[in-house]
């Protein structure tokens, strides 16, 4: 059994599939051409025909092989994917659409733009063997049926016991799992805002969210956001202006300029939700690497006029949906209704596994890991960054982001295009304001674990020339 250089082992069948694929990509068949049949095919590469009929299969249901009833296989007509450049929506990053669209389908080879941690800051991780084993240090019998539309029950009670560590308390009908902070914020839009009504988002902020915001019909509001937090100042002042339903903000870690929030900020910003009467949704997306002891506003509140959102997409993987949202258990409650109604309820089978990796330690071990890699990779992009002559903004604790200023001069659509040309992704600062209207000094979001690569630092060092 081959072992691939990620740590894979691959079975015959595997080696088989690998090895007739690169064949047809390699033109070795015309279209409609007939292979060998099973049992030439098997003799050939020394496995049963039942192995060798399995492989066949693999390379018929990719679309790379059509099969004949009585016949054998032939080449699709379809064939193996030619490689394509990008489509010309995907050229560059511009917008919250083509932004979001690239951290999904992934056309750029150099990503210091992405959102989220590589999938290699996973290899190697104890993680990966349950990953790729797909199995549990607690078998339980699984029902397969829908499940609690609140999540299950024993994950939910370790997030509570989790919560305390950061000194927030949730009732047992506090707390919502969720498939992820975007499920939660979608919840939360849908049963506190109306068309017409005015919410208040970081500026810069968290793209996503005015997407969202714009489809419920709301007016959205940006309040300046510094290394220490929302700007109290410009919310005061905006404060005599709207009467907004809540403020949306990320306390810690913050996307995308990775600054968290300061305890004066934080006592401030609860002092003026009290006195005008606004909810606070308070985004905590990469709290599992941060210190316990970090002022949040949960913690503050007692989850009395706070809303608090955490996920494990980002800690653990992208591909594993699960977070939760916390507050007021009467709110949770029409919250958990709301989910019912739209997706029924989250994956008992996600919840499971993320809760048996817990359980067992081993996803506090990943976090200690993961943690060390953000903390080296964020000192290392941040001093090269810095050296190449770009204003980078320095964070109190590290996390995944920098925020970097450009020239007044540059400009960020020929920044993004020119580094579209040479398969780097690029996060431009424009797509992080709710006003695009506004002018704002050029920057770029810069995801730690891509800030010291060799191609992306060339090409900025020859485009500020």
């Amino acid at each position: 059994m081959r072992v691939t250089g990620s740590g894979r082992k691959l079975s015959r069948v595997d080696q088989i599939v690998e090895k007739v694929a690169l064949m047809l990509e390699a033109g070795a068949y015309k279209t409609f051409e007939r292979l060998p049949s099973i049992r030439q095919a098997a003799r050939e590469n020394g496995v049963s025909k039942n192995t060798m009929a399995e492989a066949y299969d693999r390379l018929v249901a990719r679309g790379l092989l059509e099969a004949r009833a009585g016949s054998g296989y032939y080449m699709s007509q379809v064939g193996p994917a030619s490689k394509t450049p990008p489509a010309p929506h995907v050229t560059a990053a511009v917008d919250g659409m083509s932004l979001l669209r690239e951290q999904l389908e992934q056309h750029y080879e150099v990503r210091p733009g992405d959102g989220r941690p590589p999938p290699s800051w996973m290899e190697g991780a104890e993680l990966r063997r349950h990953f790729a084993n797909a199995k549990t240090p607690f078998p339980e019998a699984i029902e397969f049926g829908y499940g609690s539309s609140w999540g299950y029950g024993p994950l939910r009670d370790r997030l509570r016991m989790q919560l305390l560590e950061r000194s927030i308390p949730a009732d047992p009908q506090g707390l919502l799992l969720t498939h992820g902070v975007n499920h939660g914020l979608d919840l939360i839009i849908r049963h506190l805002t109306e068309p017409g009504d005015t919410v208040f988002v970081d500026e810069p902020g968290y793209y996503p969210l005015f997407s969202k915001l714009t489809f419920a019909k709301v007016q959205i509001v940006g309040i300046r956001r510094d290394r220490d937090g929302p700007d109290l100042e410009d919310l005061t002042a905006k404060l005599a202006l709207y009467r907004p339903k809540m403020f949306v903000t990320q306390s810690h870690g913050h996307n995308p300029t990775g600054g968290s929030l300061s305890p004066s900020r934080s006592f401030g910003l609860m002092q003026l939700a009290e006195r005008w009467g606004f909810l606070l949704v308070e985004n905590d997306a990469l709290a599992d690497i941060l210190p316990a002891t970090l002022p949040r506003l949960a913690a503050l509140d007692q989850l009395e006029r706070v809303l608090y959102l955490g996920t494990f997409s980002k800690t653990l993987s992208a591909s594993l949906r699960c977070g939760y949202v916390a507050g007021n258990p009467d709110i949770i409650r029409q919250l958990a209704d709301i989910k019912m109604l739209t997706v029924v309820n989250s994956s008992d089978h996600v919840e499971r596994f993320v809760f048996n990796l817990m359980q067992a330690g081993h996803y506090l071990r990943h976090l200690r890991r993961l943690r060390s890699r953000v903390e080296d990779a964020y000192k290392a992009s941040f001093g090269t960054l810095e050296a190449i002559g770009l204003s980078v903004r320095e964070c109190s604790i590290p996390g995944f982001y920098l925020w970097v200023e450009f020239p007044d001069e540059v400009d960020e659509r020929e920044l993004c295009a020119a580094a579209s040309k040479q398969s780097i992704f690029i996060a431009p600062g424009a797509v992080f304001y709710p006003n695009r209207e506004t002018r704002q000094k050029p920057a770029m979001r810069v995801n730690v674990a891509y800030g010291t690569d060799a191609r992306f630092l060339s090409f900025l060092r020859e485009f500020l020339k």
